[in-house]
């Protein structure tokens, strides 16, 4: 999720709602994909300062910042899955994310998860 402001997700999006809200399990699921797939870019704490993330324009997003943790799990899902600029589409990347489908967290939830832990990174 690029720190650019102007990034903004589909109104639609703000609609989807993350089933896995609260699952204390589905979070560690989330704190492993987090740690394969975003640590390089965003870094351990989601400050976007990983070393593959400092070369990168616009730098990946701050999870920590209020321009993030302000937007609903819906518009961060869009972003993840969607791409944009030096964000890559991460839709079926994603570790057990097989039933992604445009707009649905899936049965599996893996986005759902990491979105999770990415909000515990803030706290």
């Amino acid at each position: 999720i690029a720190q650019e402001i102007s990034w903004v997700a589909p109104e639609y999006s703000n609609s989807l709602k993350n089933p896995f809200v609260g699952n204390q399990k589905a979070t560690d699921v989330g704190k492993e994909i987090f740690n394969q797939m975003c640590v390089l870019c965003h870094g351990e704490k989601g400050q976007g300062n990983g070393e593959a993330g400092l070369t990168l324009q616009p730098h990946p997003a701050n999870f920590l910042a209020l321009n993030v943790k302000s937007q609903t799990d819906g518009a961060i899902f869009y972003k993840m899955t969607v791409g944009h600029d030096e964000m890559p589409s991460f839709d079926k990347k994603i570790p057990g994310n097989d039933d992604f489908i445009e707009g649905s967290f899936g049965e599996t939830g893996s986005v759902g998860d990491l979105i999770n832990y990415i909000r515990t990174l803030a706290k």
